[in-house]
This record gives structure tokens, sequence and C-alpha cells, in this order.
């Protein structure tokens, strides 16, 4: 079985009937009053449309979704687009701002490798009146943490809701862990991801309140990474050999499937057996692999995510701007659905 999961809050305000047909279930949140690019350069009802896609850690599976979203809508509005991997480069980022602003891009669409760049990017599209566009991580026009960030001052977005996702997550770890009769005095959670990033924040503190609610006070070890699975190893398996008490059970989620994968290597390397991990992903493009392969170090659960839906929206978004004038969606949100090795297929879910 999986579980729906809709990604929402606040007011709603209706995407173009183009998106909302093409996928259903994508929530866009009320606009906000301020914009930025202000005034931005003349394209007239024939003129050529060109958008930049700048993306952070291209080389994930979920961000080549992402592209692959963003190239199709394109195609579809035929307009033309640009997608660049910046890796986890700030000055990268910025350069290739610079570059798409030269080059006389209508539009430029931002998943940022640092939310610390929000105010230098905001800048550099404002001065050139180029339309600016955030995709996946938040970003605040005049402060490097938009976690602190006042709400009219957050740079649009297409993406996830953080907060709602780590609560799935959670809810269904604790109900892994209540299944498993495990006792709190010998279990650990392990909770990875970047911690500079507030979408990774959201989503491990919305996992952690949901697991308390659900499942009871665990101890909790929270573990810096660079969101991708080696690092996470490296970093799991250095904090877990030095956890006292002699843990028999561990219980892992983070801000990605890489995260968990690794997180879930690191424990297999140092000999815990697969019966007393319960992983559970959020992105689950690296989970069906396990389940496709019947690993039983696999992950009990992920949430299911698809970039192509938030690379379709980011594009369609920057399109109605551009060429209508229609004001960006303050955010836009996609949904996501808890799936395990039973349901990933009939859910849609596509392996990384």
């Amino acid at each position: 079985m999986f579980e729906s999961v809709l990604i929402c809050e606040g007011a709603m305000s209706r995407l173009p009937h183009a998106v909302s047909g093409a996928l259903a279930g994508i929530v866009a949140l009320a606009t906000l009053g301020s914009c930025v690019g202000r005034d931005p350069r003349p394209v007239g009802g024939s003129g050529r449309i060109s958008i930049t896609y700048l993306q952070k850690q291209g080389d994930q599976a979920y961000f080549r979704d992402e592209a692959r979203g963003a190239q199709a809508r394109a195609a579809e509005l035929d307009v033309d687009l640009t997608v660049v991997d910046v890796g986890t480069d700030g000055k990268k980022t910025l350069d290739a701002l610079r570059a798409a602003v030269s080059r006389g891009a209508s539009g430029v669409i931002v998943a940022s490798p640092d939310p610390a760049l929000g105010p230098q990017l905001v800048r550099i599209a404002h001065d050139a009146r180029v339309e600016l566009l955030a995709s996946d991580d938040q970003m605040c026009e005049d402060l490097p943490d938009p976690s602190v960030c006042a709400h009219q001052r957050l740079v649009p977005r297409v993406g996830f809701d953080g907060a709602a996702m780590g609560d799935a997550v959670g809810r269904r770890a604790a109900q892994e862990y209540r299944k498993a009769g495990w006792k709190a005095a010998d279990t650990r959670v392990v909770a990875a991801g970047r911690t500079d990033l507030s979408v990774c924040e959201d989503r491990i503190d919305g996992a952690k309140l949901a697991f308390l609610q659900s499942g009871g006070q665990v101890r909790t070890l929270t573990i810096a990474t660079d969101n991708t699975s080696e690092g996470a190893r490296r970093a799991v398996a250095s904090t877990t050999v030095a956890e006292p008490g002699s843990p028999r059970h561990w219980v892992v989620w983070g801000c990605n499937d890489e995260n968990v994968l690794g997180g879930l290597s690191a424990l297999r390397a140092a000999g815990v057996g697969a019966a007393n991990v319960i992983g559970v992903g959020l992105g689950a493009y690296l989970a069906c692999r396990g389940w496709e392969d019947g690993d039983p170090f696999a992950m009990r659960a992920a949430l299911s995510i698809n970039g192509k839906e938030v690379g379709t929206l980011a594009v369609q978004a920057m399109y109605d701007k551009v060429k209508n004038g229609r004001a960006f969606p303050g955010e836009v949100l996609a949904p996501a659905v808890m799936v395990d090795a039973e349901s990933w297929r009939s859910a849609g879910t596509e392996c990384g």
C-alpha cells in the first residue's frame, strides 16, 4: 500500500489551466506582494523567450529528472532553455548567472547550492532586469539565511514543503519502529543531511517531531553531511562507531535518499544486521534500486518525489511571467507519496 501525502499549506491560488491539467495535484500558494527582477527586459508578444536553469548537484537522479521536466515543458512552449550544472560551487553559480544575463536571458531559475547566495543572485538579476525564480531551496532577497527572512522577502519558489515531507517520513519511521517492537534504550535514530540548508532542516526537524509524537522519545544523532551517499556514509560511520551504550537497533532518515543510503551502508559495514535497521528514504529514486534487487538492507519505505514536476512547473511559471506578465506565485508546491517495496511501481516512482 502507498500513502498519499499532500504537500501544501496556506491560501491557494490557481496555476494556469495548462499546468493544472497536466499535473493534477500540484498546489500553488498565494502570490506574494513582492517580486524579483522588477521592470524586466521587454520581450513582447512575439519575442523569443530564453530561460536559463541553474542546478546544483546535477549528477543526482532527482536533478536529472528535474532538468528533463524543464526541457520537455520548454519544448512544448517553444522557448529556449539552457540547463547549467553548478555542482556545489557558489562562485560557479554566480558566474553562471552573470553569463546568462550577458547572453540576454529573459529569466533565470536557480536551484542554489548555498542559500547564502540569495542576496547576490537577487542583486545580479535585479540590476540586469532579469526575472529570478528559486527552484527547490528557498532564497531570501536581503539575508543569507532564508529561515529568518521576512515572508515578503522570500524569492518566489517552486519545490516541496520540507516540514510536511519530514512529517511523513517521521510517521512512517515510527510505524516501522513500533511494528518491530524495539525498545528506546537499545535503539538510536540517525538523522543525516546538510544542516546549513533550510529545506534540510525543515525535513529533518519535521521527521523528529513526527517520530516523537508517534514513536516516543529515542536518542537521535543529528549528523551533518554534504547530502551525497558517500559523504553520508563517512559521516555516519565516524559518528555511530563512537556511540556509547552499544545500541542494537537503528532507525535512519535524512534530507534525501542519498543520506539514508549512505547511513545504511555505514551500518552494514559496521556489522549491523539488516533486521536491526529501519531506513526511510526521501525521494525513493535510490530506495527503489534495493527493492528491485531484493536487497535485505533496502529501505523499508521512502517518500516518492518527482523532479520532473518541479522542472515543468518552474519553466511554466517563468514563461507566464515573461510572456504574459503573470505574477509568480509565492510558492508552488508539488505532492509526494509514501511508497515501499510493494507499492512503488504502481505509484509511478522512477528509479534513478
